[in-house]
């Protein structure tokens, strides 16, 4: 009889203990899809490429029920016009977002890197354009807390040109 309580004890906690949720890779087609896209579809602009521009930007952005993106923000950037390039794939990919079923938004949270891929031997010119653009670079970033709420972090891209 004791071994039957233990029996039952077991099998209904069990039943009434919950493992965290496993939630599904938020992009259609998993993780490596994603990444593909991204590489796919980051287009640096030749006027980055000449500045020889290179940082960070973390963008959040909100998916709807469709998978339909509804708004874009900035949190941080070295310079905006690093946020460009991300910000057209991010459009692009429009209905290609899985949010959970009991939602009816879901917040994501992403950084985007560019860097520049130098040749074997890096001249002192492009060392100067990279310090310039660097000298030159507009940072965008938060002066107050930025409440993130119920907000997925994906993986990093990092786009090298």
């Amino acid at each position: 009889m004791k071994h039957l309580v233990i029996f039952f004890s077991l099998i209904l906690s069990a039943f009434y203990s919950h493992a965290q949720k496993t939630l599904a890779f938020p992009f259609q087609g998993g993780r490596e899809v994603m990444m593909t896209y991204f590489k796919d579809n980051v287009i640096i602009p030749e006027s980055l490429k000449k500045s020889k521009a290179t940082g960070t930007a973390v963008l959040k952005f909100t998916a709807d029920q469709k998978g339909a993106i509804q708004k874009i923000v900035v949190y941080y950037a070295d310079d905006y016009s690093i946020t460009v390039p991300f910000i057209e794939a991010l459009k692009k990919s429009d209905r290609k977002w899985v949010i959970p079923d009991e939602e009816k938004v879901h917040d994501f949270v992403i950084s985007f890197t560019v860097n520049l891929v130098p040749q074997s031997k890096v001249s002192a010119a492009v060392q100067k354009q990279v310090y310039d653009a660097y000298q030159q670079r507009r940072p965008i970033f938060a002066t107050n807390q930025v409440p993130l709420d119920m907000a997925t972090l994906l993986p990093a891209i990092i786009t090298t040109y």
